[in-house]
């Protein structure tokens, strides 16, 4: 309604309550993605429309980190680069290794810090400073708007003229500021231009908001694994999933995004869906009882439970609760919440029994949607991404030399991917 997106929640059943829970006490999150090239006239809108002393960007703090620190100290002691360089370069390259433990892992530093005195005061004085906060800066995307002027919830500071809050992230929610980030994407840059073009080339304006996204060309260049370029789906891994998958609808798009992740992989969910969705093995519904109420759930991903909402809607229609008291229920299952999901167990089989169900079938149903929990992906994201991936691939199907142009200019400084983008071309005729 508020074309926020262009994503029909009804049709593609994306609830309200996953964004915005009335029975929740947290702020929601949200993520805006916007052309890369505008971003600034976005923040630049929010500061005129609600007012500069209303919206601000949000701090970050840099650490004292293992290497960092040890090059900050040897150059307060004047050492020379290249002898404090040595000992830096025999920390292990693991993110978040701390000195200690590259101590215990790497033999070389134990010996040089016990031989060698320069060594040990470098250690020992990074030792004590590990950890502290070296320096402010902006987060990347973070933006806090308010309906009072910030400085009465917050300290600020300025930074080219522009207000930045001093709470970092976790601690605006607790003086009642709400955060959105305001995301540049490189790919609805690439779309406006490519766009752009074909209106210029051929006249032709192209209307995405519209357009049914059910192409058979467009689903068939997907389902070949030529999707280079393609927003989502060009990694080699992604390509021979949908090779294997063979996308034939726009729900399949949804799915494979929120698939090829390491949770499902691992699980053996990605390999469930791609057997059940080509017919190598038998789509049901957990127990045929439930299945009348199970099947228009887990129809569009062959009674497989892929999304966060699905578990919602399961926990809705089987057990009585409302979507935000599922909503509740989705997350303590994720937090692995014992006493409060046995709790919330009997509460759902005493709905089920209610609905003519048999209670040990519905106790054995709640464990298996708490098992695929940890692994459901947020439906509403995956569709709003598989909409951008749909429009790149109908580029691509009908007007590839004006998409691969934009791709070009965009990628200008990467030789490979251009190298990549032109053979591509040539294969494509």
């Amino acid at each position: 309604a508020l074309k926020i997106t262009n994503i029909d929640p009804l049709k593609y059943g994306l609830i309200f309550e996953r964004f915005l829970n009335p029975e929740r006490v947290s702020m929601p999150d949200i993520d805006m993605d916007f052309c890369q090239d505008r971003r600034g006239e976005i923040i630049e809108y929010v500061r005129e429309k609600y007012g500069k002393e209303n919206v601000a960007q949000v701090i970050t703090f840099g650490s004292l980190l293992a290497k960092g620190v040890l090059r900050d100290v040897a150059r307060i002691f004047g050492i020379d680069y290249s002898i404090a360089d040595q000992f830096v370069k025999l920390i292990p390259n693991r993110l978040g290794i701390s000195l200690e433990e590259a101590k215990e892992e790497e033999p070389k530093i134990a010996k040089l810090v016990e031989e060698e005195a320069i060594y040990k005061r470098l250690y020992q004085f990074g030792l004590k400073l590990e950890g502290l906060k070296r320096n402010s800066g902006m987060h990347a995307a973070g933006v806090v708007i308010s309906d009072n002027k910030l400085w009465e919830k917050t300290p600020l500071y300025k930074q080219d003229e522009n207000y930045v809050t001093q709470y970092s992230l976790n601690f605006l929610e607790d003086v009642d500021l709400i955060k959105f980030d305001f995301l540049g994407l490189k790919t609805l840059t690439t779309i406006d231009r490519t766009l752009k073009m074909i209106k210029e080339n051929h006249n032709v304006e192209i209307e995405f908001s519209t357009m049914e996204m059910n192409d058979k060309k467009v689903l068939e260049l997907i389902s070949s694994g030529n999707t280079l370029g393609l927003f989502q789906i060009e990694s080699e891994g992604m390509r021979e999933l949908n090779r294997r998958l063979k996308p034939d609808c726009f729900e399949d798009i949804i799915a494979v995004l929120a698939l090829y992740r390491p949770g499902p992989m691992d699980a053996g969910m990605t390999e469930e869906f791609v057997k059940r969705k080509n017919g190598e093995k038998e789509i049901d519904y957990f127990f045929d009882d439930f299945a009348p109420l199970l099947e228009p759930i887990l129809k569009p991903t062959y009674g497989v439970i892929v999304y966060q909402e699905q578990v919602m809607q399961i926990v809705q229609t089987i057990g009585g609760f409302s979507l935000g008291e599922a909503d509740i229920i989705r997350r303590a299952m994720g937090k692995k919440n014992i006493e409060y999901m046995k709790q919330k167990a009997d509460e759902f089989a005493d709905g089920a029994v209610k609905k003519g169900l048999k209670r040990e079938e519905a106790i054995e149903l709640f464990n298996l949607i708490e098992k695929f929990a940890g692994y459901g992906f947020n439906k509403s994201h995956s569709a709003a991404y598989a909409m951008i991936t749909y429009q790149t691939a109908y580029l691509k199907t009908y007007y590839p030399v004006e998409f691969f142009a934009s791709l070009l200019s965009a990628d200008k400084d990467n030789t490979d991917k251009m190298v990549e983008y032109i053979k591509e071309l040539n294969r494509m005729g």
